[in-house]
């Protein structure tokens, strides 16, 4: 955890003092009406919301020290709901959907509202939020975490939020799924930086994932510059899987400075030159990356980690880089890359890791085509798809096939719901290209394109 800055600091204590000189607290606590803890809540907590806002954009590792401070009686339990669901959601969790680790955060936070002398009032914004932190912890955990409460009134209300149907791993699941909803638009994102072997073991999965978060905010990443720094400088994690997917995360995605770009060079080359099974290892979390739905691994990704590649160094890492950069300097439908393409990807296995990774980044340049590519497009998608046979002659990969079936079907069919006029041009010219390439490609045969361009008889009323 780290320690929160000064500034941050002084801020949150103004705060206190703002809600302790109050004239709405004083009046709260001569009349203890709920409406007035209301109007409480609505002085205060934005305030608060937008510190922690502001926390979680620049110093985000701050963000746990932030919360802790929140849990002084000063700040009469306000925000702490919102920090509850935070804690509940910063879990990881397992297969089952229990927490990898017992959230000694989520237990700091749940007692802090329990002991607060406004209970009566909090606890009826935090139901939900505590039913799912029980749900997904250990019994025993739950069990102690609840003995420790004093009051037996407190205790009840905490042994009613135990639900049963919780029991079952998909009933958790779906719990999940529901509750996240809530939090989507919200940044609470945080992690522990591991210090030796063994944390690395226990954090790097949660790290992971919040490394990941952080690059698709696409925001101020400054202030994990220096602890990444430190985590690939650890001689203890060079030649773990962990080091070597953070390095990517870091050399593919972030910012760096002329120095920090030379170290992280050095260090790299070091570990690729001493671990046999580098190569293997690096091209196994690129297919990771590539899969990822929430990830883009884009080309001026794949050309940071290009510059990061020491090309003395004659391995398959080198080979590839050459692949790729010719790749993007150069497009993915010059006739030339395509050759080079070929002669490269026919050097390997077909069901290499390395081919594996070509085909992903192809398949990505026809995904993007069509991210922003609305119905009025088509004439592009008519071109694109000239480019298809080229690659599917030189991958002959039945899953490459289907992905970008997939992929154009899905166009294909807002086409079809855009254009319904079947005398006009535009639906007549979608279907002649369906109606030929689609058969040529194998995506269709001819009697699933008549069915796809079938008129639709509308049910009249009562059928």
């Amino acid at each position: 955890m780290h320690e929160l800055d000064p500034k941050y600091l002084e801020q949150m204590e103004q705060i206190a003092q703002d809600i302790q000189e109050s004239d709405e607290l004083a009046q709260y606590l001569e009349e203890e009406e709920e409406e007035l803890y209301t109007r409480l809540k609505e002085m205060f907590e934005p305030r608060i919301a937008a510190l922690h806002e502001q926390v979680a954009d620049e110093t985000p590792l701050q963000l746990v020290s932030f919360e802790v401070v929140m849990l002084d009686p000063a700040f009469e339990g306000l925000y702490l709901p919102k920090i509850l669901g935070y804690s509940v959601l910063r879990g990881e969790y397992n297969r089952d959907y229990k927490y990898v680790r017992p959230q000694e955060h989520f237990k700091d936070v749940l007692l802090a509202i329990c002991n607060s002398a406004n209970f009566d009032i909090l606890k009826k914004r935090i139901g939900q939020s505590i039913q799912m932190g029980v749900a997904f912890s250990s019994d025993i955990w739950v069990t102690n975490l609840i003995n420790a409460i004093e009051n037996k009134r407190v205790r009840y209300y905490l042994q009613s939020q135990k639900l049963d149907r919780f029991r079952m791993p998909e009933e958790r699941a779906i719990g999940l799924a529901r509750y996240k909803r809530q939090f989507q638009n919200e940044n609470y994102q945080s992690a522990e930086f591991p210090v030796d072997i063994s944390g690395l073991k226990v954090l790097f999965s949660q790290l992971k994932s919040f490394l990941i978060y952080r690059i698709n905010r696409n925001g101020n990443n400054s202030s994990l510059i220096e602890p990444l720094k430190t985590f690939i400088n650890r001689k203890e994690f060079q030649g773990t899987e962990e080091h070597m997917q953070t390095m990517v995360l870091f050399g593919g995605f972030f910012e760096l400075e002329k120095e920090d770009k030379a170290n992280l060079i050095t260090v790299f080359n070091k570990v690729r030159k001493d671990d046999p099974e580098f190569a293997q290892k690096y091209f196994r979390f690129l297919l990771e990356l590539h899969h990822n739905k929430t990830l883009d691994l884009s080309p001026s990704a794949d050309q940071r980690l290009s510059l990061i590649m020491d090309r003395s160094v004659k391995d398959q890492l080198s080979n590839f880089y050459d692949v790729v950069d010719t790749i993007h300097e150069r497009g993915y439908v010059n006739d030339e890359v395509h050759q080079t393409i070929k002669l490269y990807y026919n050097q390997n296995k077909g069901v290499s890791l390395v081919n594996e990774c070509i085909r992903q980044i192809i398949f990505h340049y026809f995904a993007r085509n069509f991210k922003n590519m609305d119905a009025s497009a088509y004439p592009e998608f008519f071109e694109i798809n000239k480019h298809f046979p080229v690659y599917m002659g030189i991958f002959a990969n039945q899953k490459f096939n289907q992905n970008i079936k997939d992929l154009f079907m899905t166009y294909v069919k807002s086409l079809l719901k855009k254009y319904t006029d079947k005398r006009g041009k535009d639906y007549q010219d979608i279907k002649k290209f369906v109606s030929t390439a689609f058969v040529d490609f194998g995506f269709l045969t001819e009697k699933e394109v008549i069915e796809l361009f079938k008129t639709r008889r509308k049910r009249k009323k009562g059928e």
